[in-house]
């Protein structure tokens, strides 16, 4: 089974905060190649982020309306100022035979029968 995804432009419209999504960032990588004049080479691609309103580094730093990967590192949509532009992003499927994309706890293994096929 073949999910469809909607992909947002991220200029026009951005994530509900809290909410996990799939994002393309563009960017340079290395950002500044040591061995060359200017940037490296230029990618895009597809991540797993989440984007926040509000999110507090380690560092004491306080950025707005970003999205965050899993190491920490913040990404900004276009004009927000960071080496890698989050470009568009797209909700997240559900989980099998779920309209839920998180269960957690006692709830886990119920889940993971009915998508199997299985009864609770």
């Amino acid at each position: 089974m073949q999910t469809v995804v909607e992909w947002v432009d991220a200029r026009e419209r951005l994530p509900r905060p809290g909410i996990p999504v799939a994002a393309a960032p563009h960017g340079f990588y290395p950002p500044e190649a040591p061995d060359s004049e200017g940037v490296g080479e230029e990618f895009w691609l597809v991540l797993s982020l989440y984007f926040t309103d509000r999110y507090f580094a380690e560092d004491g730093s306080t950025y707005e309306n970003c999205f965050v990967d899993s190491d920490r590192v913040v990404r900004f949509p276009p004009g927000g100022g960071s080496a890698e532009v989050v470009t568009h992003w797209a909700a997240l499927p559900t989980l099998p035979g779920s309209p839920h994309t998180l269960v957690m706890g006692a709830d886990v293994q119920p889940a993971l029968r009915r998508a199997h096929g299985g009864g609770d």
